[in-house]
Parts: structure tokens; sequence; C-alpha cells
């Protein structure tokens, strides 16, 4: 059964006027807590660490001997605050990066490993400081879970088996006692692997047929003890293209237990002026809302794709790549993608978590691109200082909803249009958290006007309903290093009865 958030008919509902002249749309939102949904799997607030600009190194990695207090060379101030946002997956070492890492060239000691160079991003001097060793080392920090994306583009099947074996194997071949020799004693655990990425680009410019019989072919060698195999991830498509969907899960018959898909959500379509990431209009405000809600025709449309080949549903929907994605920020490297974030990056976090849980039935797994000064970034770094985007406190707030059991919805609400184009007014989820409680998250995407809430919810309902809200007075209010709190959560409190979510709103709360 799909867990069905907003049901296809946006009325056209009137607009009241209040006292001080600002519209508020009406909104109903029906549900009946007793009804269950999928489990939203928790790890579709996973998170993404490529090997790009300054997300890995000065992000992250400091190095040990680095006066910005670390642990094991990973910061204690940006490892403190993903802990806190429970990050439950890291995919890493790309992206783009993964199809020319050779996983060698990342153990044994640091001073004796090669520099190569990042041709993907910037063409700056890679040290491989961080490899596989370190990348788990960060895992364990975090207590989350690993997703690593093999090299199939530059790679071959024996290196990808091999990394598979140095990894996982509990043996006494040259390769594991060679992990053991570096330090690692016990095999480690892998949630995911994924077998090549944006194969249809970066990662080799494939057709999907020839991408299939490489997928099989690398597959079949990815071999590991009994009950440590991890979900193998197929590289899909990207944006409106659902021929990846339909020709991997057609033709891959075994060893896939998921395929991948990316879309980035730029204010306008042109790639080379992709937008301003804090300088912005209404009209480019509603531009951005209009294509990253695009995500649920696409979803949709690769989700139908699978329901017909895979009708036993044992093919989940990975979402490994998504966010906003703007010019690069005036004075840096472009090829570093480093950009500011918003209260706008905050309603697109929120709007895309809201389409995951409508479609977790099949969505398991997604990667906001990326974690750490790259793109929608959970936190931006400047030497020694670090602050928590809008982004972030999305991500936060939201996660009472991992591993939470959805409950269907009905939210009736007025489009928010510009021109000939239009969005939801208001998005939701509704679901049942691990602590018992129920969880309503609720999203103005209008930037002017309020709405008003009417809870048609059967199941037991609190009179008072205590929660936090993400808002600010401008669309454009960002969080700096002279000013961290600008964009931060704020107690919400209201009741039943009375429910008034603002513009450009992002709340969260009990039910009961």
């Amino acid at each position: 059964m799909r867990f069905s958030l907003i049901k296809a008919s946006l009325l056209s509902v009137a607009l009241s006027t209040g006292a001080a002249g600002a519209a508020t749309h009406q909104v109903t939102v029906s549900a009946d807590l007793s009804q269950q949904g999928p489990v939203i799997n928790k790890d579709i607030y996973g998170q993404f660490a490529e090997h790009l600009g300054r997300g890995i190194y000065e992000g992250l990695w400091v190095g040990p001997d680095s006066s910005i207090p670390n642990t094991k060379g990973f910061r204690n101030d940006v490892i403190e605050a993903l802990k806190a946002m429970e990050v439950p997956l890291v995919r890493w070492p790309g992206g783009c990066f993964a199809d020319e890492y050779h996983w060698r060239d990342g153990i044994g000691p640091k001073d004796e490993r090669p520099v190569k160079v990042n041709t993907h991003w910037g063409g700056v001097e890679e040290t491989n400081a961080v490899g596989t060793h370190e990348f788990f080392d960060l895992a364990e920090l975090l207590g989350a879970e690993v997703y690593i994306n093999g090299n199939l583009g530059s790679g071959t099947v024996r290196e990808m088996a091999e990394w598979m074996e140095y990894m996982t194997s509990d043996k006494n071949s040259t390769l594991a006692n060679q992990r053991r020799a570096n330090g690692r004693e016990k095999p480690w655990d892998i949630k995911y692997f994924g077998i090549g990425n944006e194969s249809w680009g970066c990662g080799g410019h494939m057709e999907p047929d020839y991408y299939t019989d490489l997928y099989r072919q690398y597959a079949t060698f990815l071999k590991t003890p009994p009950g440590k195999k991890p979900l193998l991830v197929g590289s899909g498509g990207h944006t409106e293209d659902t021929q990846w969907t339909d020709v991997l899960s057609k033709n891959i018959e075994r060893d896939m237990d998921g395929i991948s898909y990316h879309f980035y959500t730029l204010p306008n379509d042109e790639w080379e002026t992709k937008g301003h990431a804090t300088k912005f209009d209404e009209k480019m405000w509603f531009a951005t809302l209009e294509r990253t809600y695009r995500m649920d025709e696409y979803l949709k449309n690769n989700i139908a794709i699978l329901d017909k080949n895979d009708p036993e549903g044992e093919l989940g929907f990975y979402v490994d790549e998504w966010g906003t994605w703007y010019d690069a920020e005036e004075g840096r490297e472009p090829g570093f993608l480093y950009q500011q974030n918003t209260l706008r990056d905050a309603v697109v976090a929120a709007v895309n978590l809201n389409l995951f849980h409508a479609y977790a039935k099949r969505v398991h797994m997604t990667n906001i691109a990326q974690m750490v000064n790259v793109l929608q970034a959970m936190i931006l770094t400047d030497g020694p200082e670090m602050l928590k985007t809008p982004t972030y406190h999305i991500y936060d707030m939201y996660s009472v909803f991992q591993d939470a059991t959805s409950i269907p919805l009905t939210l009736e609400a007025p489009d928010y249009a510009m021109g000939d184009k239009a969005v939801p007014a208001v998005t939701g989820s509704l679901a049942k958290g691990k602590d018992g409680r129920t969880y309503l998250a609720l999203v103005n995407l209008d930037p002017n006007n309020s709405a008003s809430i009417k809870l048609d919810v059967s199941g037991g309902l609190d009179k008072t309903l205590k929660g936090e809200i993400l808002t600010a007075e401008k669309m454009t209010a960002k969080n700096t290093f002279d000013d961290k709190d600008a964009v931060t959560p704020k107690a919400f409190k209201t009741t039943a009865d009375d429910f008034t979510l603002p513009a450009k709103s992002i709340v969260v709360v009990a039910l009961n």
C-alpha cells in the first residue's frame, strides 16, 4: 500500500483575507491515525561525501596534527553536529570521483600514498590521505552505516572484487591480512555498494544495454563471507529519463537490490547560468520550487516502471544524488561547487523529504549532495569556524521520521502559482515515530501568504500541539560566520483548532 501523502487533486480553494490584508490559504489535513503505511527507511536521510572541493579535506578531515580539535583527523565540531542530527548513512568516495578512484591509492602509510590529480573537480592534487580506513573511521565516529561506490568507469573487475575482499573477508587471505597489517583486524560491514556512478555520463558515457552487461559481469565477482554481502546498487538514470530504470529492471535478474537515480534542482534550465544562491527574487524562488517539485513526477514515472518489471517489489529506488545546484560563489574555485544555503534550500529539502516519504514503499535510500561545503550542504566551514545551514536544521527537525511508520494523509490545499505553472501551496508528512508519538510536518511554499490548517484527524489528537518551526523574515535569509543563528528553529506551539502555518515556513509538531 502506497503512502499517500498528497493526493493529486490540488483544489482551487479560495483565499480569505485577514484583517491585515494578507491572504490566508485554507488547508485541510485528513487522516485516521489508526492506519499504517510503509516504514520510512532511515536511509532516506543519507548523506554524501565526495572528494570534491572542501567537502572531505578542510570540511571533514583536517588531519591528526591540526590545531583544529579532531579525532583521528576528523574535526570534532563537524562530527558533533552531524551526530546530533542522526546521520544514518554516508555515501563515498563519489560521485564522478568514484570512477577515477583506485582504492589501493588510499591504504597504507600516508606518506607513501600516491598523489593524483582530481580531474573532475578543479584539477587539484588528491593526496589520498582519506582512504578506506579513514572513511570507516568517519562512519564509526558518526554511528552511521556506509554506502561505497565502486569504480566501474576506469577500474577493472579484479580491482573491485579485491576491494570487496579487503573490506569484508574474515579469512587469512593476503588481502585480509593486508587490511589487518594496516590496522583493522575485524572486517567492516557495508550496507550498500554501488557498481559505477552516472554511467550515462561521467562514469563512462555508456548506453544502458552496455552497462547492463558490465553490471552483471562485475556483480558476479563481488564475493563476501556469508551474511556480509551489501545491497548492490545499479547506476540508473536522471531527471526525466526512465530508460535506465526500464532496461536495468528488465535485464538484470540477480545480484541487484536497487537502482540509483539523480536529480538536481536548478532555478532554470541553463547549466552555464544556473542562478545565484542568495540573490534572488520571488520569481526565482518560485522557479526553484516548481523545478524541485518535478521530483514527484519523476518518482512516479520510474516507480511505475518498477511496478511493471518488478511486481514483487524486490528492487529499491535510490535517489542517491539530489539537492540544489546554483552558480559557484564569486571568487571561489568553480570546480569546488561551494554555495551558500538559504531558507529557500530548507524549503526545497523539506518538500523533497515529504515526497520521499510519500513513495517510501520503493524509495528506501537517498543521499543529499553534499554533507559539508559542497552544493546543498548541511555544514559550512571556514578555517576553525563552522556553521549549520538551514538545510541542516530541516534534517534535524525531520529526524523523528527516521524508521517511522507512515500514516496515509490527504492534504487539500490550493496552488501556489506563477504564470501557467503551479505547485501545492502546502505539502506534508504524517507518521508514527519510533518513540510512539505521531508527528506531522507541514511546509508552506508560499513566501507571502500564511495557511490556516484544519485538522480532520481521528484516532487521538492533543488539544495543544508542540514542536518546532523554521522560517525567517526574508526569502534570502542565511546563516553566516558573523550570524550563525539567523535561520534556526524556534519552539512552536498551537492548538488543534487554531493552527496557522506562517508564510515560507516548515513546521514539525507532535499530534499526540
